[in-house]
């Protein structure tokens, strides 16, 4: 028979307490728990109790699972050292927690009235759908009232948002004029530290001290030595993390040792709080219990190994000194810890008659909120126009008789929305003085300064981290992605964590954002595979995210209002892809014809989610309807325009939402025309045209359907991208295959 390393761990600090000779009790609790250090007996008292309500939680929910009770196993038993970084943080410190922070969760919530923190344990490992955070989603650790975003169980992927929502906390505060002195935690393990996304926040860190740009981020590393199965090599982290000095100040602490844990993290939040910089404690732990409940340790490690470790048990070393010092009697230490554990039991009784979430509509509540109404009153949301004449000059945009290309109309647009929105800054690479690479962003550090509209590195995770950050902070974040193949760099901080924290926290907690990609191909004379890039796939799969793409000024200004509207009333986050190739277009059917230059729509107008854009034929009704978007709108008006003297009339649809695709509106046109033509200037599996023609076959049977779409293939340099991207002739030869089918 197997034998129970949580039952032997359970045992040895029973039998170990026993065992120890009392020493003469003491009283005065608010001297040192030892000589030498600043935690005091009181605080050491109240920071057991922490600690073995999170080792007690850990071995309930093992009970738990061998009845089928709980779905979560990974614990928090031999990192319980974590409890002294809640004790010497305050509670308005936003905590950004590893999956085995439990005892700083709990330490957090029994410093504080309100939530109940071992039974909001209890709820998330049985997925109760009265679990406060997320609703039975997952298990996290979170807590509005306490400051914990909940974190999914991504490699490290808190980091940078962590040290976003430093950077924005002075960020903001200047804007406000005051000072700030809260600071940002976060939590992770040493196997994660060695991840990209850990190395991104942490090198970003630095830049920012060499940089002076205030931020104050505590990192914590819990280092037991293992990612798994896999050994940390000794002293790694050490080495690795105490070498910057100047850049990321670094703080050891032994987490088996309650006052050493303390010790360091009093000092280390000290010097994060006061000179506003970066700080990496590295808190050495052991990790009891494998790594989680169906982890066999002994296929990794020895049986002596496993031994040794479970001799430095930190909530046993807690229990001793606090013994040896006479603060607590041995009788006193196994009372505290049976009551614990009966009452926790008490708890998973009552938890597992809890609701669970039962229908799909409550699993998705949260994940794509929608207010159409207040949206459409958020968009109509302008600045004074004493403001817009200071910014503008005395005739307004929306005033001038020239007609102007989608760059400046989009300039135009994002400076409206920083007057309107005080909260919102906009950054990314090169988007300052240079203005973009295609002076999209031209001006608008000149006119709003280096506060609001400022360069980031070049490193597409910390761009997206700092927008999640800053959202936490309470600003209204607009990053720019330089180019669209550049975001898969980064997509996990979209697709884990800004696409998923409503979903997790069950709508308390948003990360809005408008997050601008130059996008798609058709370049000319500039380009190959990371500046034409034409897949999309990535960012439709992820669930809940609004993504726009826009084809012409106008409509972009309208739909860039309703992307901030949904980002500032709803918190969600939102992608617009502003197709490279179109910025600076201006001609349509011959040079020098202007057609595609627009005029600036008037503050107030906006386009709903899931409005199309419908370019009938010149006369009579139509015989076939071509849906597309972006590039593809453009190539097929010109299109359309000849093949209507050769006694074709299309009626074509600019799609402008690609998700949710606009499949109501487009089911109307279908029904009255019957033959549908799907140009999707992506590629055939990763655009959209498999989607849209599967809901016309759905929803409209008998309908005619055809596609036209790129190839499968990245995009060469020069003249060979035509070889692959969709072309005219492809688009007029679809036209006419289509037009002259019959329609049964």
């Amino acid at each position: 028979m197997a034998i129970s390393r949580a039952a032997v761990v359970d045992r040895n600090f029973l039998d170990t307490v026993r065992s120890r000779p009392p020493a003469p009790a003491r009283s005065d609790l608010d001297a040192p728990v030892r000589p030498g250090t600043r935690l005091t007996a009181r605080r050491a008292l109240e920071l057991f109790e922490a600690q073995v309500e999170s080792r007690l939680l850990d071995l309930v929910s093992r009970e738990m699972k061998t009845r089928g009770q709980s779905f979560y196993t990974i614990g928090s038993s031999g990192h319980e050292g974590n409890a002294a970084v809640a004790g010497a943080s305050r509670n308005d410190d936003m905590a950004f927690l590893h999956y085995r922070s439990g005892a700083f969760f709990l330490a957090r919530a029994n410093a504080h009235p309100g939530p109940e923190g071992a039974f909001d344990v209890l709820l998330g490992v049985t997925a109760s759908a009265e679990e406060p955070i997320a609703g039975g989603r997952h298990k996290v650790f979170g807590s509005v009232s306490l400051n914990i975003p909940p974190q999914t169980s991504t490699i490290a992927s808190q980091l940078p948002k962590a040290l976003g929502y430093a950077v924005a906390l002075d960020r903001r505060a200047r804007f406000e004029g005051r000072t700030e002195d809260r600071i940002a935690i976060c939590s992770f393990g040493d196997a994660s530290a060695n991840h990209a996304t850990a190395v991104a926040a942490v090198n970003s860190a630095a830049w920012c001290a060499h940089q002076n740009v205030p931020a104050p981020v505590l990192f914590v590393c819990e280092d037991n030595g293992f990612g798994i199965s896999v050994r940390t090599p000794q002293n790694w982290i050490a080495r690795n993390f105490d070498s910057r000095p100047g850049l990321l100040e670094y703080f050891s602490a032994d987490g088996r040792d309650l006052p050493s844990a303390w010790d360091a993290a009093e000092a280390a939040v000290d010097f994060v709080r006061t000179k506003r910089m970066p700080a990496f404690l590295h808190m050495k732990t052991v990790r009891l219990l494998g790594h989680a409940g169906s982890d066999v340790e002994q296929l990794y490690r020895t049986n002596a190994e496993i031994r040794e470790t479970e001799a430095q048990d930190p909530v046993l070393q807690t229990a001793l000194l606090l013994v040896d010092g006479g603060w607590l009697q041995p009788d006193e230490v196994i009372a505290l810890y049976e009551q614990t554990r009966t009452r926790l039991r008490t708890l998973a009784d009552e938890v597992v008659k809890r609701t669970k979430i039962t229908t799909r509509e409550q699993v998705m509540r949260p994940l794509a909120p929608d207010d159409p109404e207040a949206v459409k009153r958020s968009a109509q949301k302008s600045a004074e126009v004493e403001a817009r004449q200071d910014f503008f000059g005395k005739v307004l945009p929306e005033q001038q008789e020239r007609p102007r290309h989608l760059a400046v109309q989009l300039n135009r647009a994002l400076a409206d929305t920083l007057l309107t929105h005080p909260e919102a800054i906009l950054f990314g690479e090169d988007v300052a003085k240079k203005g973009g690479v295609y002076h999209v962003t031209a001006d608008l550090t000149k006119k709003f300064g280096v506060g609001r509209v400022f360069n980031t590195l070049l490193d597409e995770t910390t761009i997206l981290g700092l927008a999640i950050g800053a959202g936490h902070a309470g600003l209204l974040p607009l990053p720019e992605i330089q180019y669209l193949a550049y975001l898969m760099n980064a997509i996990d901080q979209l697709r884990g964590e800004a696409g998923s924290m409503q979903f997790f926290s069950n709508g308390q907690y948003a990360n809005p954002m408008v997050l601008r990609i130059a996008s798609l191909a058709y370049q000319k004379g500039f380009g190959g595979h990371f500046h034409n890039d034409n897949g999309i796939a990535a960012l439709r799969e992820i669930p809940g995210l609004l993504i726009a793409c826009p084809s012409r000024g106008d409509d972009a200004v309208r739909m860039l209002r309703t992307l901030v509207a949904m980002a500032h009333q709803l918190g969600r986050p939102t992608v617009f892809l502003e197709p490279i190739a179109l910025y600076m277009t201006k001609d349509l059917h011959e040079p020098g014809d202007g057609t595609w230059l627009t005029h600036y729509p008037p503050p107030g107008e906006s386009l709903p989610v899931g409005s199309v854009g419908v370019y009938e034929p010149s006369e009579g009704p139509a015989d076939l309807v071509v849906a597309t978007y972006a590039n593809g709108l453009w190539m097929t008006l010109r299109v359309a325009r000849r093949l209507e003297a050769e006694g074709i009339k299309c009626r074509v649809i600019d799609l402008r939402w690609l998700a949710p695709l606009p499949h109501d509106a487009l089911e109307g046109h279908a029904r009255e025309v019957r033959r549908v033509l799907v140009v999707d200037e992506c590629r055939r599996s990763s655009g959209v045209a498999e989607a849209l023609v599967t809901e016309l076959a759905l929803r409209v049977p008998g309908t005619l359907v055809d596609i036209v779409v790129g190839a499968d293939s990245y995009v060469p340099l020069g003249a060979a991208a035509n070889l692959v991207l969709v072309q005219e002739d492809e688009i007029a030869e679809g036209i006419r295959r289509l037009a002259a089918r019959e329609v049964s």
